[in-house]
């Protein structure tokens, strides 16, 4: 059974408490001293962590945050080590220290992006949100410095009641920035975040189902909710056919927490999220894959036993709410969402789509071209290719069929990303 246990899509590593900023929301309560690095994972500890990661795979993607990752004096070396082992490096940034040199220098270790928080257009609102002034004009600048430099960049948009409105002109200027994509992320009321107002379920289920619109229509940028898996619910709504309403995979939209995602503290400890605050483990007195495997409260999450409201919900099993949400309210882990304002009704479960056993044939151009594709995101290619042969009524998954996904790739998005070059 534990041989067959998926590994994570996404591992987040907080590599320190140490901030520049003082956001009233921060779950880590992260402290504003830029010096206290007491207990942090060392750079050797965090190498031998990568490693442990990319034993288990190396089709995973490994987030560099904090924090203020950039506080660190060797993220780049971490950067390189973890890109040298063929996962993707990406950095979570406040984007206050990132500027040209440590674009050049990141994106020289193999990082393959950074998403950067911004929380309004309004320089006061965002420098409000963050808790120090000028904080928005870095940001401007570090949007300018990955521009110049050509590393792919993401805005990140923590939303609540007083900048909900700006959901529509932040998708516009992700767009005019030319970002990779819009990630919206949805508070859980931890850490600092215990003592701010987040956001109303009104407002919640407004913004959900304004941004799941926006996702459906958006030709250039991708457009992501975050922490807010009642996006699978809306999407099923507006189309069932939608790829993105398939229950499986990391891009449909629904929670990970435990199953395909977790995080490491600064610390070493292991926990399903950033919002769920329960150390499972510590990569100081266990492997990462050992507690990956074993920890009670990942495997309770991978055969959730839902209650209230989720569990009768006929969406439970696409969606099933925020784990995070009725823990640190109700220290219930298998509560009721109560941000969610659906009322279940009564209708059949809608079943997860399973893996299709119908295995296909790959040609040998096939097979090189998907050699060809980083070892990150070849798992995302390696489905989409079979499910677009399965749709079509194929057997073999060939060079031409990689070549067409490529090229409406390329299309949907504008040309974004790492071309890869067709074998000859």
């Amino acid at each position: 059974m534990e041989d067959k246990l998926p590994p994570p899509f996404l591992v987040a590593l907080n590599l320190t408490r140490r901030c520049n900023l003082n956001c009233a929301h921060c779950y880590l309560d992260a402290g504003t001293r830029e010096s206290d690095d007491t207990g942090e994972l060392t750079t050797t500890e965090v190498k031998d962590l990568i490693n442990d990661i990319a034993a288990i795979s190396n089709e995973i993607m490994v987030v560099f945050t904090g924090g203020e990752p950039l506080l660190r004096a060797d993220l780049a070396e971490l950067v390189a080590h973890a890109s040298g082992l063929g996962l993707m490096a990406v950095i979570g940034t406040n984007g206050m220290g990132l500027n040209d040199r440590r674009v050049i220098a990141l994106k020289q270790a193999g990082a393959q992006g950074v998403g950067i928080s911004l929380d309004s257009l309004d320089a006061s609102v965002h420098d409000a949100f963050r808790g120090l002034p000028g904080s928005w004009e870095r940001v401007m600048a570090a949007i300018d410095a990955c521009r110049r430099n050509d590393l792919r960049f993401q805005l990140h948009f923590s939303v609540t009641d007083d900048n909900a409105h700006e959901l529509d002109d932040m998708i516009a200027y992700a767009r005019e920035v030319d970002a990779f994509a819009l990630n919206v992320f949805f508070l859980v009321c931890t850490g600092r975040g215990e003592k701010m107002t987040n956001i109303s379920a009104q407002t919640h289920d407004s913004v959900i189902r304004r941004l799941t619109e926006a996702a459906r229509r958006e030709t250039e940028i991708m457009v992501r909710a975050k922490c807010a898996p009642h996006f699978k619910r809306i999407a099923w709504e507006l189309d069932p056919e939608w790829p993105i309403t398939a229950a499986h995979g990391y891009e449909a939209g629904g929670c990970l927490a435990g199953t395909r995602y977790c995080r490491i503290t600064p610390t070493g400890g292991v926990t399903a999220c950033p919002y769920m605050e329960e150390e499972v483990g510590s990569v100081r007195e266990q492997s990462f894959a050992e507690v990956w495997r074993n920890a009670p409260q990942f495997q309770a999450l991978r055969r959730p036993a839902l209650e209230g409201r989720c569990g009768a919900c006929e969406y439970g099993k696409i969606c099933g709410g925020c784990r995070a949400r009725p823990l640190a309210r109700d220290g219930q882990l298998m509560g009721e969402d109560f941000l969610c304002s659906y009322q279940p009704q009564g209708s059949p479960v809608i079943e997860p789509l399973g893996e299709d056993t119908n295995e296909l044939r790959w040609s040998p151009q096939a097979e090189e071209w998907l050699a060809r594709v980083p070892s990150f995101v070849r798992r995302f290619v390696r489905r989409r290719a079979e499910d677009h042969v399965r749709a079509n009524s194929g057997t073999e998954v060939t060079a031409e069929v990689m070549a067409d996904l490529a090229k409406t790739a390329r299309s949907r998005f504008g040309g974004r990303g790492r071309r890869v070059v067709a074998p000859k």
